[in-house]
C-alpha cells in the first residue's frame, strides 16, 4: 500500500520538539503507520541544493499539508515571505488538503506577520488550537482518522449508525412516527402508512440492527431522547446587547427529538425579533415580515441539529444578540469543505446520514449541499449581510440583523406600518401561520401562561393589528392594518 505523504510546515525552530513528535506518533500509531508518512525537512541529508526549491518541491508532491502556526513568523526572503507562509501558499495552489493547528488561545503577541497569515487561514482552515503536544498529537490523530473514513480507506460506520446500547422498540414514541409517516407522505410521498409496525417502519430508514434501534433512531423517534443522550438539548439565550453579559433577559433549554428541538429553537429566535406589519393597500391581508426571514434562520439551526457531533459532551447554542443571531454545534467540516467552499455550490456530506435522511424526508434539509447558499441568497434579497461560518472550537453560523449596522448592497424595500417584537411578534407570526390558532396552543407554543397570552391578545386588538372574524369557537384570527 502507498502511503499518503504527510509535510509538516511551521517554523522549525520554534516547534521542533513537536514536529519530532508528531513524526514519531505517526510512525509509531499501530493504524496511523499503514497509511501515512511524516515529510520533515531535518530529516533530509545534506546537499548543495537550494532549500527554499526543495521544501516546495516536497509540498508538491504530498497529500496532505499540516501546518503548526505559532508566535514566530521566521526569516523572511526577498520578498518578504517566511518559509512557512511560502508552504502554505503552495499548498494552497495545489489544492492540497491543509490541515492547521495554531498555538495557544490568544494571538495577540504573535509577530505581525504571523497573526495576519493566521487570519488568511483562519476564515477556513483552523481546525484546532492547541496548547501543547498533549492536545496537539490527539487533534492530529482524530483529523488524520477523519481523512481515512472519508476516503474509504478504513470502513467505520456513522455514529448515528450504531445501535442504542440497552434501548427497544417500546422505547420509542409512537406518535411520533405517525407524526413523521403523516408529515414525510406529505411532502415527499412517504411510502409506508401510519398502522406500519414499528419494526417495519425502523427497517425501511435502515435504523435497525440486530434488533436493536439505531443512536438516530432514538434521536429522532424516542418518547425521551435526553435520557440517551443529555447533551443533544439545545441552549437558547436572549441578550440586549452585542456581548455575553449577566444577567440573561432570556434563557430556555429545550429538550425532545430532533424535529422537536429545531420547532422550539427557531420560535425562540422568531420571538426575539422584530415583525414589521405593513398595510392592506395590495390585498386584502396585511402583510408581515420579519428582520429576518425564517428561512435563514431555520437553515443554521437545522444544520447545527443535523451536523453536530452527538458523541461530544457539548450541546447546540443558539444565542441571539441586537446585531446578530449565533448558532454554535459541537461539530466540524469534512477534510474537503471549507467555510469559504460553504458560499460556493458544493456536495452534501452529512455527519449524520441516518439523520439526515428523515429530516430530508419531511423537509427540514436538501441533500444538495444547497443550505447555506440558500441562506447567503435569501440574507441578500432581504437586504441583510451575508451570514459568517466559522470553525472555532466547533463551527459557527453567524446571521446578522437590520440592526447590526452592516449592508449587503442591496435592499428590498420598506415595510410600512408597524413594528413588533418579542411576545407579540410571535403571536402575530403563529396567526399568519394558523388563522384558527388557539389560546392554549399559543401558550403551549411560546411558553406562557393563558392568562398573559389573553393580555397579549387583548393588546393587539385595541391597538387594531389583529381582529377576529366569526365567534370564538369556528371563527379564525385576521392581521389587520
Amino acid at each position: 500500500m502507498n502511503r499518503r505523504r504527510i509535510f509538516v510546515s511551521s517554523v522549525q525552530k520554534e516547534f521542533q520538539e513537536e514536529r519530532y513528535a508528531i513524526r514519531d506518533y505517526v510512525r509509531d500509531d499501530p493504524l496511523l503507520s499503514q497509511f501515512f508518512e511524516i515529510f520533515l525537512f531535518e530529516d533530509l541529508p545534506a546537499a548543495d541544493r537550494n532549500p527554499e526549491g526543495v521544501y516546495l518541491h516536497q509540498v508538491g508532491i504530498c497529500d496532505l499539508y499540516l501546518g503548526l502556526f505559532g508566535d514566530e513568523y521566521g526569516w523572511p526572503n526577498k520578498n518578504g515571505k517566511s518559509p512557512t507562509e511560502l508552504e502554505f501558499d503552495e499548498a494552497t495552489r495545489q489544492s492540497k488538503i491543509r490541515l492547521i493547528y495554531v498555538k495557544g488561545t490568544n494571538d495577540d503577541f504573535k509577530a505581525a506577520e504571523m497573526k495576519a497569515l493566521i487570519r488568511r487561514a483562519g476564515s477556513g482552515l483552523i481546525r484546532r488550537r492547541f496548547r501543547g503536544k498533549g492536545t496537539l498529537l490527539p487533534a492530529i490523530y482524530s483529523s488524520l482518522v477523519d481523512y481515512l473514513k472519508e476516503n474509504r480507506l478504513i470502513a467505520v460506520r456513522p455514529w448515528d449508525a450504531a445501535p442504542c446500547i440497552n434501548a427497544t422498540l417500546t422505547d420509542l414514541d409512537r406518535e411520533a412516527v405517525r407524526r413523521f409517516i403523516f408529515d414525510a407522505d406529505a411532502a415527499r410521498g412517504f411510502p409506508l402508512r401510519s398502522n406500519v409496525s414499528t419494526k417495519q417502519f425502523l427497517m425501511h430508514l435502515d435504523l435497525l440492527v440486530d434488533g436493536r434501534p439505531t443512536q438516530a433512531a432514538m434521536l429522532l423517534f424516542a418518547k425521551r431522547p435526553q435520557k440517551w443522550f443529555p447533551t443533544s438539548e439545545i441552549k437558547c439565550a436572549h441578550f440586549h446587547g452585542q456581548i455575553v453579559e449577566k444577567p440573561i433577559p432570556s434563557y430556555q433549554t429545550y429538550r425532545g427529538n430532533v424535529f422537536q428541538l429545531v420547532d422550539q429553537a427557531i420560535d425562540f429566535v422568531m420571538s426575539k425579533l422584530a415583525l414589521s406589519v405593513g398595510t392592506r393597500a395590495q390585498g386584502s391581508k396585511a402583510p408581515v415580515k420579519y428582520e429576518v426571514p425564517r428561512a435563514v434562520i431555520a437553515e443554521a439551526i437545522v444544520n447545527a441539529v443535523a451536523h453536530r457531533d452527538y458523541a461530544s459532551n457539548g450541546s447546540v447554542q443558539v444565542q441571539v444578540f441586537s446585531d446578530r443571531l449565533e448558532v454554535w454545534n459541537p461539530g466540524r467540516l469534512p477534510l474537503s469543505l471549507t467555510p469559504e467552499l460553504l458560499r460556493q455550490p458544493h456536495g452534501s456530506v452529512p455527519h449524520n446520514p441516518l439523520i439526515a435522511q428523515p429530516m430530508y424526508l419531511t423537509e427540514y434539509i436538501e441533500r444538495l449541499g444547497t443550505g447555506t447558499g440558500e441562506m447567503i441568497r435569501v440574507c441578500q434579497e432581504n437586504g441583510l449581510p451575508e451570514p459568517d461560518f466559522e470553525i472555532t472550537d466547533g463551527f459557527k453560523a453567524t446571521v446578522w440583523r437590520k440592526t447590526s449596522g452592516k449592508t449587503s448592497g442591496k435592499t428590498s424595500g420598506k415595510t410600512s406600518g408597524k413594528t413588533l417584537r418579542g411576545t407579540p411578534a410571535a403571536i402575530v407570526q403563529a396567526m399568519v401561520e394558523n388563522p384558527t390558532v388557539t389560546t392554549p396552543e399559543l401558550s403551549q407554543r411560546l411558553g406562557l401562561t393563558e392568562r398573559a397570552i389573553e393580555m397579549q391578545i387583548r393588546k393587539l386588538r385595541e391597538d387594531e393589528i389583529i381582529g377576529r372574524v366569526g365567534p370564538a369557537k369556528g371563527g379564525h384570527w385576521e392581521v389587520l392594518q
